[in-house]
């Protein structure tokens, strides 16, 4: 019994021995797939994360450089200032999507990137500002002339100055506002009289046209000599029509030009 036994337990580890070297290459068969499943989960998730999952630190180097930037950048000046192989490409498209709903886009110009406002709210931006146009000359000295003896008429302005006055000049002024069409002289041809507007006073601070600077005032600023010449006297203006004017009346028939024979020199 001893004999067969022994035999019996030899026979069970043969075969036990069989039955392990069937299984084993299996496990690491089994092992190398689960390795190769976690790999590729691995993989897939890094790609995943290459345009939704940039690297904060540089996307906010890439911001900074941008919003500071006074003109637009392209990649390779924006590389140049971020760490050794950061992606470029890879944040300008994050930064693109980041700002694509906002009240600020991140916007390709040229192949350069820039911070612009959307396009649909351009209009809280849009500021309308009137534009004052420079005075020439000539037209400084009509506008004194208007203020100080109006009710004036061209062919009077024309005296004062000691040239013809060119009709685009008292256009321009009217134009700002600050010169009007008040009344027509009881004289042969009915010319118009001109004067100063509203505009004209708020513009310099003048209660009214009797407010104008006299002869002190004009020699303390140094528009006039410490000696004026003789007889020389600031005139008194007034906005109520003179004794010799009419309303005017825009239905009447336009002044008739005037010969004066002098020259134009406005445009000089």
């Amino acid at each position: 019994m001893s004999t067969v036994a022994k035999m019996i337990e030899t026979i069970e580890d043969q075969m036990d021995a069989v039955a392990a070297e069937a299984v084993a290459p299996e496990a690491p068969a089994a092992a190398q797939a689960s390795m190769a499943s976690e790999a590729s989960m691995a993989s897939s998730g890094a790609e995943e994360g290459h345009v939704s999952a940039a690297n904060p630190e540089h996307l906010r180097m890439v911001e900074a450089l941008l919003f500071a930037a006074a003109e637009p950048l392209d990649a390779k000046a924006l590389g140049a200032s971020l760490p050794e192989g950061a992606d470029v490409r890879g944040l300008l498209k994050e930064l693109e999507a980041v700002y694509e709903k906002r009240g600020v886009n991140l916007c390709c110009v040229a192949g350069k990137y820039q911070f612009r406002t959307a396009s649909d709210l351009a209009f809280l931006l849009r500021k309308e500002q009137p534009e004052q146009k420079r005075l020439s000359k000539a037209a400084i000295e009509t506008l004194a002339i208007i203020a100080y003896h109006q009710p004036v008429t061209r062919a009077e302005i024309e005296d004062i100055r000691g040239v013809a006055m060119s009709k685009g000049t008292v256009d321009a002024l009217m134009e700002i506002g600050w010169v009007k069409i008040r009344g027509r002289k009881r004289t042969p041809g009915r010319p118009v009289t001109y004067g100063t507007t509203e505009a004209f006073l708020v513009q310099f601070g003048l209660e009214s046209v009797g407010h104008l600077p006299g002869t002190d005032e004009l020699k303390a600023a140094g528009f006039l000599e410490a000696m004026p010449p003789s007889g020389f006297d600031v005139p008194n203006p007034s906005d109520q029509l003179g004794p010799d004017e009419d309303p005017y009346d825009p239905n009447e028939p336009p002044e008739p030009d005037l010969l004066t024979g002098s020259a134009n020199l406005d445009e000089a």
